[in-house]
């Protein structure tokens, strides 16, 4: 790592977009049709309208990067097209602090905004799909493969998965 302060924080944040993504892969791979309308209460959102908001965020993020703080929300009509928005969002904003422009704010705004937001609502996502009786299989996502730059859909293979339950009560032990 250098000792640039921008240069670590510039690969702290792609390394983050990248955790997103690898996270976000597994939540939102597989969900049966239904799950888009599915909702954890009469009064949240349903897991559609999440990810379409995941789009917004990484948009802004986008955004962001060329020094406007305007918010822009998109509806989603479908699964497929709203992750598909979500991908492309985070590739645009990957690629924009690959070589961020001028006027790009700075990355630390970047982060507690759409990154930090981003990140809240793939647990949620994650949260609801055990609600739903689909889980997402636990995981040590400290031994995942993730790489700044891999933000796309295709995610390592490896994976250092386990089956049962992930809560302190119910996790079998783990050798380090």
């Amino acid at each position: 790592m250098s000792d640039n302060p921008s240069v670590t924080t510039h690969s702290w944040l792609r390394h983050t977009l990248a955790t997103l993504a690898y996270r976000a892969e597994k939540t939102l791979r597989d969900a049966p049709p239904e799950f888009a309308e599915f909702r954890a209460s009469p009064r949240s959102r349903p897991a559609l309208a999440l990810v379409a908001h995941l789009g917004d965020l990484l948009e802004w993020g986008a955004r962001m990067t060329r020094g406007e703080m305007r918010w822009v929300p998109v509806p989603q009509t479908s699964w497929i097209s709203a992750t598909d928005r979500f991908f492309a969002a985070l590739a645009e904003l990957d690629a924009a602090l690959a070589a961020p422009p001028a006027e790009c704010l700075r990355h630390e705004v970047i982060f507690q905004g759409p990154i930090a937001d981003a990140l809240t609502h793939v647990g949620q996502l994650n949260m609801m799909r055990g609600m739903f009786g689909v889980p997402v299989r636990p995981e040590s996502y400290a031994r995942a493969s993730i790489s700044p730059g891999q933000v796309g859909r295709d995610q390592s293979e490896a994976r250092v998965e386990f089956d049962g339950d992930a809560s302190p009560q119910g996790r079998p032990v783990q050798d380090s």
